[in-house]
């Protein structure tokens, strides 16, 4: 099983007041235990360490940098792959809907990977799978 992991699904990990900490917890320390292959973009670990960054502090991002982020294989964002997403962002029109996000789908996309370690809803209208 492969699992695309975003930025609302690292943040409820690391933040134990996170109304989405438990189920993601939990979901977390059940997989670690399967053949599960998690994947994340560079921009997602970008916006993941700039948000924990500013709400938790370094303590918690060198923590998220040591035990999380081993674990995950990186995709990284080449030019024409940020070009598909700028497009669609602009093609969605929808101000709620960020960049990372669409390079999130785009990678999916091509990846063939059907499932998100995700609490943003955006996911589920593109089509994939939230999980837990």
């Amino acid at each position: 099983m492969d699992i695309f992991i975003d930025t609302s699904a690292f943040y409820a990990l690391m933040d134990a007041d996170d109304q989405n900490h438990e189920p993601a917890k939990a979901a977390w320390s059940e997989w670690l235990y399967q053949p599960i292959r998690f994947s994340c973009s560079n921009y997602v670990l970008l916006e993941s360490i700039a948000l924990i960054q500013r709400r938790l502090g370094m303590k918690a991002v060198r923590r998220f940098q040591e035990d999380i982020v081993p674990i995950c294989q990186v995709h990284w964002v080449t030019p024409g792959l940020h070009a598909a997403a700028l497009s669609a962002l602009l093609a969605a029109d929808r101000r709620r809907l960020s960049l990372v996000d669409c390079t999130s789908f785009e990678i999916m996309r091509r990846l063939d990977l059907r499932d998100a370690f995700a609490f943003d809803r955006h996911f589920a209208e593109q089509g994939f799978t939230r999980l837990p």
